[in-house]
């Protein structure tokens, strides 16, 4: 899920939603910039509400976002559907894409219980902000990447390989609230739990990720 931040404009009017990486978006948050509604990983959102750039009250999960893994389309497939078989994968990728945020911070901490990162150190490739490991993958810089599901399917060029393995698996939560200093807090709101809903879950389940739906 690409992060976003958006504008709600008055009712009967068209609403903006503007797509960017998630630290760009936070940074743009907590530097001042006017917002009305704010969808970013839960670990970031904290930050902000605790900074007073989030509206109290308003903070609530939206979606689950499951890590998957992928590598560019081909023949070769490698195995990753067990801790064994993803490590030895690991072990054997000349290059490893992973993505800024707390799912890349979660996947270096499995590496170092693996006890491989001075294996890796030199393969690793982090994906600069914004920028989605599946391009690194499809434009042949990286040859196993790992992000969020939804960053990964259908993108031209990428195969995705699946899930993280079962004991592995690394979720990130994206929430959302209204910006402190929104000046369309009820339709905010209103647009907060419609990205809540039932109906919103469904979409979200199409395109990878969990719906929390009316939580």
């Amino acid at each position: 899920m690409s992060e976003l931040a958006t504008r709600c404009a008055p009712a009967g009017s068209s609403l903006q939603f503007e797509s960017v990486g998630g630290v760009d978006a936070a940074r743009r948050v907590a530097a001042g910039e006017a917002f009305d509604l704010v969808v970013l990983a839960a670990d970031a959102m904290d930050k902000l509400l605790a900074a007073g750039h989030l509206l109290p009250g308003t903070l609530r999960p939206l979606v689950d976002s499951p890590m998957a893994i992928a590598s560019r389309e081909g023949p070769a497939r490698p195995d990753v559907g067990s801790a064994a078989a993803l490590r030895e994968a690991v072990l054997q990728a000349p290059s490893i894409g992973y993505s800024t945020g707390p799912s890349g911070v979660a996947l270096m901490a499995l590496f170092e219980r693996w006890g491989v990162m001075a294996a890796l150190r030199d393969r690793l490739v982090q994906a600069r902000p914004g920028v989605p490991v599946a391009s690194l993958i499809a434009g042949g810089e990286v040859s196993l990447g790992f992000q969020q599901r939804s960053e990964l399917l259908g993108v031209a060029g990428v195969q995705v390989l699946g899930d993280m393995p079962s004991g592995l698996e690394i979720v990130t939560t994206f929430s959302g609230a209204v910006a402190a200093r929104s000046t369309h807090v009820d339709l905010a709101r209103q647009v907060l739990v419609q990205l809540a809903s039932e109906q919103a879950a469904a979409v979200a389940e199409r395109v990878g990720m969990r719906g929390r739906g009316c939580v």
